[in-house]
């Protein structure tokens, strides 16, 4: 999260003036991507078990949408503010970009601590945030989804508040949503998925062998938990993992199947501090991040790897399961030292792929089979590896800088063609 002066939404600013310095773009064909087109806040009243009134804040965003209707998560997190929000909607246009699908960026959220609220608080909170923003979202405008403490079950009161409003069902207005009301099989799994693909290919452009690679994960929520699960099925070591509770290690390699049993419990999350060790110890986040392994998976929030990490760091790759927890300082440090980076934008796409899968799916009434979707995220995946790679060597530079660049390029063509 923001915080000790670190603003993410300035950050990626500058990585997009260097993205347009380095393809020779005027001022003219960048500059409406450093602005949002849309920022709404607002104060959310919602009537509490015990019959008082709390007011919350949330915000909605969208960045851009000449590439097509504005898509991006709702975090619900007591940090959640403006130039967050701000940044990850920016994030979001260039990653649907990066991977060619025709979205533009959003993102919202509310400050708030969703631990703190019964369930019938949090569905009322819900239900009133989606009325608060409803002049904004739509199937062919704004999208949402899915963030940080936010799943299934809260967009299914959205979709369900957003239908009421409207008088019939529209699916479509949110992705991430259960199966059974128009959400896409494979989606709960498709970040992960996205960043298991994404770093076998990275091992064997490394010359690591997949079978045996040690593979340090921070943060064991969606994204985290199922990389770290596939990964250990592809034959990896997780020899770390961490909650906001611990972070463990065992040289050998934790048992994720374990741990990620145990995490469940009986339907309410439990934290690794209270997790029983068969074997390894408790580390502390630092430990984990600077730990002895051939791959670091930032999967947790922002602002994660900073200067003190990047110098200390060990891992030959790093894979960016978050959203930006790279600082700029730490991005410098890590390219000097050789250090592989797998930027955001392109590592934990794969959600919004198959977010993009499950809207064409209830547009046109059909449902693909896992398998179907689980191939055609690999096929998009890879093709924007390898479209990034191209991008970086022609222009000798980080996989980041590709990235952008060859995101940049998409986002000034199209609105060169509309005039």
């Amino acid at each position: 999260m923001a915080g000790n002066g670190y603003n993410p939404y300035e950050e990626v600013v500058s990585v997009i003036e260097k993205a347009a310095a380095m393809l020779g773009l005027g001022e003219n064909e960048y500059k409406m991507f450093e602005y949002p087109e849309r920022e709404l806040k607002v104060s959310i009243p919602v009537e509490m078990d015990d019959k008082s009134i709390k007011i919350f804040e949330g915000y909605r965003v969208q960045h851009s949408s000449c590439r097509g209707p504005c898509k991006g998560g709702i975090r619900y997190h007591p940090d959640v503010n403006l130039d967050e929000v701000k940044a990850l909607a920016t994030w979001m246009t260039f990653k649907c970009a990066v991977v060619n699908i025709p979205y533009g960026g959003a993102k919202g959220g509310i400050k708030v601590n969703p631990r703190e609220l019964s369930k019938e608080e949090l569905k009322r909170l819900t239900k009133n945030y989606t009325a608060r923003i409803l002049p904004l979202i739509g199937p062919d405008s704004d999208i949402p989804a899915p963030d940080v403490n936010t799943g299934e079950e809260i967009m299914g009161w959205i979709m369900d508040a957003y239908s009421m409003y409207k008088g019939q069902n529209v699916f479509s207005v949110v992705t991430g949503k259960p199966v059974e009301i128009g959400g896409s099989l494979g989606r709960r799994e498709a970040t992960g998925r996205g960043v298991t693909i994404i770093t076998k290919e990275v091992l064997k452009r490394a010359g690591i062998p997949v079978k045996g690679a040690r593979i340090a994960i921070q943060g064991i929520g969606n994204a985290g938990g199922v990389a770290a699960q596939q990964l250990e099925n592809e034959g990896c070591k997780i020899v770390a993992i961490s909650d906001t509770s611990a972070s463990l290690y065992n040289d050998e390699g934790l048992d994720i199947e374990d741990i990620l049993e145990y995490k469940k419990g009986n339907g309410v999350k439990r934290p690794l501090s209270e997790y029983n060790f068969r074997a390894g110890k408790r580390i502390s986040d630092f430990e984990l991040l600077t730990c002895d392994a051939d791959v670091l998976i930032p999967a947790a929030l922002e602002n994660q790897v900073n200067e003190r990490v990047a110098r200390n760091l060990k891992a030959k790759v790093v894979v960016e399961a978050a959203n930006g927890p790279t600082t700029l300082e730490a991005d410098r440090i890590l390219e000097e030292k050789g250090v592989m980076v797998v930027p955001d934008i392109l590592a934990n796409a794969g959600g919004v792929v198959v977010s993009y899968f499950e809207w064409v799916q209830n547009n046109q009434a059909i449902t693909w089979e896992e398998e179907e979707v689980n191939h055609k995220l690999e096929k998009v995946m890879l093709k924007a590896f390898n479209d990034v790679l191209k991008k970086a060597g022609e222009k000798n530079t980080t996989l980041r800088m590709g990235a952008y660049m060859l995101a940049l390029e998409r986002l000034a063509k199209v609105n060169k063609l509309r005039g």
